[in-house]
């Protein structure tokens, strides 16, 4: 045992090493396996990106152009990949920028967090340069809020923010951070545990009694149809999906979030179900005498008159939020679970129905009737032959394609055949134009080995089209099908159906040429307005523009295999619709065929 000589000085223990506020945000994200944040400095989210500068051989920092891209470039990294998606931004402007993707994130369930700098606790609430109260502004499009005020406690939220943001029903958490609480200087306690009183984030998990009947149900039916949700893809569930149906028999339809979660080419696949999907998926609903309704929130997309939506079936809905059950539609049997363990557990017990044979000669009956087709001799280039022809192209390659939204949205979701889950990135509930192309950068940045394609329109493409900067600076070579059609070609479908082709804004060209009453015929290439191909060559892209058919199937394969980002501008006739349709509000009686 040591001993201590008279006269000797006992050394003194070293105070606990200090690091900033912001230094304890970066060192968070470190341990929670963030590689990438798509951030946009400002003087309130300085000190951030400062400490961000210390870590560049952990966490990659992807400058966005506008905070709005940054949003939208998180949410195609967590979307592609189901982790967190990250990005950050300034306070007030910058703040606000992000709200239109947080909201985005809620509608869809993506598992974002946004990271904001905020004016010194000091000022809050003085109007004080670049304040705005981004929590209160964001307080119902969020999965939860921290405005944070106590140094002490950033290890703690920010475990918080992970744990809410992945747990359950995924989505997106802000966080506001003061400037004078990046700066401040603690020593942080990284196994504080989680103070969230009321929250539960395990796993729910269908109780035996409640797959029995599920099973029974399956057994006794003689026209089921399950319909594959954005569930189904959180949660994991495709392969208990596949087996389900490969025990059953049961034909598959799908809401536009769950594209991807059963293969788009499988025989029993109906495609998407609701305002414009396929005439045989929504015949094939009406008539059902059971539906199972997987990770769902029957959305009016879907389901058109709520009252005569499934008037005469057994609903089985399945989902891990309870307040999406019984919401819209009441089901004979709720439950509330994680998809992937109540479909587990109910592939060990489930027998097929008895006879389904008669039920499925009449599905196809329809699809051979009124299959999900176009007009091929027209002279044109249609979009949805160009998607078919993109899709032909890269149905064996490891593709992800993302859209912006609208017609090409659509028709995107009608004729490319999505076989995996993550490989489909569409904004579904919020509907936000400008979203294909953040998007694309963010899942091309996890996804670097895979061909990334943003299908896009040139109303949504322009909405965020400054992005195309951060694809030539980061290096990210994704690619763009543009269809480029000259107007806002979904709402000018409903001035044609529903307002005597009265156009109200929604011709994009200069409103002195004849387009813009919308009377045109055919392509006017003459004055072809922007022309996308300088502005892309200007951000130091690959581009180039087609118009006759015969110049389509090269131009697609150049895009394909450049290594460069590339846009192909391809001009469409506005006058095409999506079709089927089902008018909003309206039931399959009144389903639209051409």
């Amino acid at each position: 045992m040591a001993r201590i000589h008279a006269g000797a000085v006992e050394p003194q223990k070293q105070p606990p090493a200090t690091i900033s506020g912001a230094e304890v945000v970066v060192q968070s994200l470190i341990r929670h396996g963030v590689d990438t944040v798509f951030a946009y400095p400002g003087g309130a989210s300085m000190p951030l990106h400062q400490a961000l500068t210390r870590y560049r051989d952990k966490i990659r920092v992807v400058l966005p152009r506008h905070e709005q891209g940054g949003g939208f470039a998180a949410q195609g990294y967590a979307r592609s990949t189901g982790k967190v998606g990250v990005c950050c931004a300034t306070s007030g402007p910058g703040a606000t920028n992000l709200v239109t993707p947080l909201a985005d994130a809620k509608l869809d369930s993506v598992p974002i967090i946004a990271i904001t700098g905020q004016v010194g606790t000091a000022v809050i609430g003085t109007d004080a340069f670049q304040e705005t109260p981004i929590v209160e502004v964001c307080r119902s499009i969020t999965k939860h809020h921290y405005l944070v005020t106590d140094p002490n406690s950033l290890a703690r939220i920010m475990k918080e923010a992970f744990y809410v943001a992945t747990t359950g029903r995924p989505g997106p958490v802000l966080i506001d951070l003061p400037k004078n609480v990046q700066l401040a200087q603690v020593v942080p306690d990284f196994d504080q545990p989680m103070d969230l009183p009321g929250y539960r984030g395990e796993m729910p998990r269908a109780n035996p009694q409640q797959i029995i009947r599920v099973a029974e149900a399956i057994r006794r039916s003689k026209r089921p149809v399950i319909c594959c949700g954005g569930g189904v893809i959180a949660s994991g569930a495709s392969p208990e999906l596949l087996e389900l149906v490969e025990r059953t028999g049961i034909p598959v339809t799908s809401t536009s979030m769950g594209l991807g979660g059963f293969p788009g080419d499988h025989p029993l696949f109906l495609d998407m179900l609701g305002m414009h999907g396929s005439v045989y998926a929504n015949y094939a609903v009406a008539e059902c005498d059971l539906f199972l309704a997987l990770g769902m929130r029957f959305d009016d997309r879907v389901t058109g008159k709520v009252s005569e939506f499934l008037k005469h079936a057994t609903i089985v809905h399945i989902d891990i939020d309870a307040s999406e059950i019984n919401k819209i539609k009441p089901a004979h049997i709720p439950i509330v679970s994680d998809v992937k363990y109540a479909l587990a557990e109910l592939n060990k017990i489930v027998e097929p129905p008895e006879d389904l044979s008669d039920w499925l000669k009449q599905i196809e009956a329809w699809r051979r009737s009124d299959p999900l087709t176009y007009d091929n001799t027209r002279p044109e280039i249609l979009p949805q032959h160009a998607i078919e022809q993109l899709w032909k192209l890269t149905k064996d390659r490891d593709t992800i394609i993302t859209t912006g939204v609208g017609q090409h949205q659509m028709w995107t979701a009608q004729f490319y055949k999505f076989r995996s889950p993550r490989t489909w990135l569409s904004s579904s509930g919020l509907g936000t134009m400008g979203f294909g192309l953040p998007a694309a950068i963010g899942a091309k940045i996890a996804h670097p080995d895979k061909l990334v394609i943003d299908i896009d329109g040139d109303g949504s493409l322009v909405m965020n089209i400054q992005e195309m900067a951060t694809c030539y600076c980061e290096k990210v070579p994704v690619k763009v099908l543009l269809l480029n059609n000259q107007h806002l070609g979904m709402v000018v479908q409903w001035e044609d159906r529903f307002h005597a082709s009265n156009r109200a804004h929604t011709y994009l060209g200069p409103v002195d040429r004849p387009e813009a009453i919308g009377r045109g015929k055919g392509l006017n290439l003459e004055h072809w307005y922007p022309d996308f191909v300088t502005i892309a060559r200007g951000f130091g892209w690959e581009a180039r523009f087609v118009h006759r058919k015969e110049e389509l199937l090269d131009a697609l394969k150049q895009m394909i295999e450049s290594p460069r980002p590339f846009l192909l501008d391809v001009a469409v006739p506005y006058q095409e619709h999506v079709l089927p349709m089902i008018p909003s509000g309206m039931t399959v009686k009144e389903l639209i065929k051409s």
